[in-house]
């Protein structure tokens, strides 16, 4: 078969521990990435780079920032809409003092700030996990949203109380604003979302990924080993923000043009964490699966339909999406709870030793 490892050899420890070792991998990757940047901007139609891809690539950043936290770490949170907003009211306040400096500096920078409030209301996962540290975090959406909402200094007072993005350019070209071209957009999104996800890669790869998950596994083994379980807890929770953070300001600068508090709230944080429930816990790849899972699956409900002469009312393709989205996750908790990343895993090891018996 096509994919084989029969005659790729590793002469070196770096080889053999590369994120991906096997040659037709990297060439998987390469003719993705080879699409992604090329044959999409040029032939890809508006609907589809604005509505459908970078929403997706948005959505995929933020879950691999809650992946990081509670499918590495094993940390739960139900705080990530709240992060989101914290980087976009970031990016927004930054953008208003220094409007001189590119926007997309802000835009990575306001990742900083989602840090920031993330260590602090990730102190509480020093005494409590599980259950309690949920609630605490819980706790911690509900007082962002209510900052969002009720302290008018966020949103420069505006009357609507609602982020307005202003027109900024890159090299002559506008990046955001109402006049922004949705692939000069989608290029800005996806290259901030690749090098970022391969930062993740790199760091899940080394000296703290491997702490992370040793938390993960038992935290009190780990502690007996040298591992200091405060600072890789807030190291967790802070880089977990940043990347939420870094996505909710794209949500709004990249994709909507502006949003209001309620962009934010509990429903964000939640579809973020059945992201990652259903591509599958303690994977980048599973963060893109469950990303595109169930952000895609209510533009397939509406538009395939409508393709046969049934349209569907929007209400309708809602209602659909709740029931096939909880039954998707009752379905990968019991029967397989790394999610679709497990299960692309064994078609590649099917495929790896086919016709063999495995």
């Amino acid at each position: 078969m096509f994919y084989r490892e029969a005659g790729q050899f590793k002469t070196t420890y770096e080889s053999d521990q590369s994120v991906f070792p096997i040659r037709q991998d990297r060439i998987g990757l390469a003719i993705i990435l080879v699409v992604a940047f090329v044959v999409v901007p040029l032939f890809g139609s508006s609907f589809l780079v604005n509505a459908v891809l970078i929403p997706f690539l948005v959505f995929s950043l933020a879950a691999i920032g809650l992946n990081l936290l509670t499918g590495y770490t094993g940390l739960l949170s139900l705080g990530s809409g709240a992060f989101m907003g914290v980087g976009a009211y970031a990016c927004y306040k930054l953008t208003t003092y220094f409007p001189g400096v590119n926007i997309l500096v802000w835009i990575v920078c306001s990742g900083f700030f989602s840090a920031l409030v993330g260590v602090f209301f990730g102190l509480p996962s020093m005494r409590i996990k599980g259950f309690y540290l949920a609630v605490a975090t819980l706790a911690a959406q509900f007082f962002l949203e209510w900052c969002f909402l009720r302290i008018p200094w966020l949103y420069n007072n505006n009357i609507s109380g609602a982020i307005e993005v202003p027109t900024r350019t890159l090299f002559g070209l506008i990046i955001t604003g109402p006049n922004a071209a949705p692939q000069t957009r989608y290029l800005i999104v996806l290259t901030i979302v690749t090098l970022m996800t391969l930062a993740a890669s790199n760091l899940m790869h080394g000296r703290i990924g491997r702490m992370w998950m040793a938390v993960r596994d038992m935290d009190i083994a780990a502690e007996l080993m040298g591992i200091r379980l405060l600072p890789t807890k807030l190291t967790a929770f802070a880089v977990s923000s940043f990347y939420c953070g870094v996505a909710g300001a794209m949500l709004v600068f990249l994709w909507y043009g502006g949003a209001e508090p309620n962009v934010f709230s509990i429903d964000q944080s939640f579809l973020i964490l059945f992201m990652i429930i259903v591509g599958g816990l303690g994977s980048l790849l599973g963060s893109f699966l469950g990303a595109a899972l169930i952000f895609i699956l209510p533009i397939i409900l509406r538009t395939v339909p409508a393709q046969f002469g049934l349209p569907i009312h929007a209400a309708t393709v809602e209602h659909l999406t709740f029931m096939i989205v909880g039954a998707l996750i009752i379905f990968f908790l019991i029967v397989e709870p790394h999610g679709l990343a497990r299960l692309w895993q064994i078609a590649k090891q099917k495929l790896r030793v086919w016709p063999f018996p495995y």
